[in-house]
């Protein structure tokens, strides 16, 4: 071998050895995303989450030059798939787009697979959002008042329908302030047929996260007040709780991203920054707005340490109020 191969064997060899001195998940992580990235929404497809994690992931692969695709696993207030990403790989290309409820709220009152806090990696807070009560069209109701005192007939009990954990607390919240136990409480597998039940009549009232918002405006469903503590921008002739002299229902909600625990820091810090500007984008201010839901800007640290308050917080809830699951 002359000299001159010989020194070009010794650099590929030493190139060679660099490469393969460097971690598998390194040097994924470097040009990452590199492949299609799933997003688990652990709920029904066409609610409110649905909706808004669609929209955001489309705007993030835009962004970020990769597929982000949405994968619905709805089923047991939000623990099926909220519990699938904790289990998966921490590699950056499991996701999930959760709300408060099957974050924070479900692993307090259910066994659920995972921990609130410790089982993820939290990468950005999306959206705030409060809640609005409809009811079917036909019933004979035009205001909450009304809708209480149907309510409060013990002999012809009303019928709510409830999507996930939080909207379940809300109700049965609802249900002790206004002294209406007797209320049927249906469960169903996600915020979309949810809302869907008040629309065919299948049930009487419902709890929901402005997901309603073209059938209030259709006029297929009613809507009687909202959860907030101010009357909300698309339905300013709607009171609030508060204004009708209900109190201990200061309830709201948010949607998030985040990531299994483990998943590399760097790989958590590009998810947060490109969501940072997902959300200053005009089309997708303007659609959270149609919503009602509330941009908000959040570090994954103070992210996490929000969910861990909040958890706290559902457990003094659920001892004050006996909430239990029947």
């Amino acid at each position: 071998m002359d000299m001159i191969a010989r020194r070009h064997f010794l650099t590929t060899l030493a190139a060679a050895a660099g490469a393969a001195s460097v971690p598998q998940w390194a040097q994924a992580q470097a040009a990452y995303p590199n492949k299609p990235v799933r997003v688990i929404v652990p709920f029904a497809a066409g609610g409110t989450t649905d909706v808004v994690a669609r929209l955001v992931m489309q705007k993030m692969g835009e962004l970020m030059k990769a597929s982000f695709v949405i994968d619905n696993r709805g089923g047991a207030n939000g623990m099926i798939g909220t519990g699938e990403v904790a289990r998966a790989q921490a590699d950056g290309y499991t996701l999930l787009f959760n709300t408060a409820g099957a974050q924070t709220l479900s692993p307090v009152i259910y066994k659920a697979p995972y921990e609130a806090a410790a089982s993820f990696a939290p990468v950005a807070k999306v959206c705030s959002v409060g809640f609005i009560i409809i009811a079917r069209k036909d019933l004979p109701a035009n205001t909450l008042q009304e809708l209480i005192a149907l309510a409060q007939n013990k002999d012809k009990p009303l019928t709510a329908s409830s999507g996930s954990a939080i909207i379940n607390l809300i109700t049965e919240q609802f249900k002790q302030v206004i002294k209406a136990p007797q209320i049927i409480n249906a469960q169903y597998k996600g915020t979309s047929p949810q809302m869907q039940a008040v629309v065919s009549g299948e049930v009487d009232f419902s709890f929901d996260s402005f997901a309603a918002v073209e059938m209030i405006k259709a006029g297929k469903v009613k809507a009687l007040a909202v959860v907030l503590p101010q009357r909300a921008a698309s339905f300013p002739d709607v009171p609030t709780l508060v204004e009708l002299g209900i109190k201990d229902m200061e309830f709201s909600s948010w949607a998030g991203l985040l990531a299994p625990k483990g998943t590399p820091k760097e790989i958590v810090a590009a998810l947060s920054q490109n969501i940072d500007k997902v959300m200053q984008m005009p089309d997708v201010l303007a659609k959270l707005k149609q919503y009602d839901y509330i941009p908000v800007k959040t570090s994954p640290e103070s992210f996490a340490q929000e969910i861990q308050a909040e958890t706290d917080r559902w457990k003094q809830v659920v001892k004050t109020t006996g909430f239990k699951i029947e």
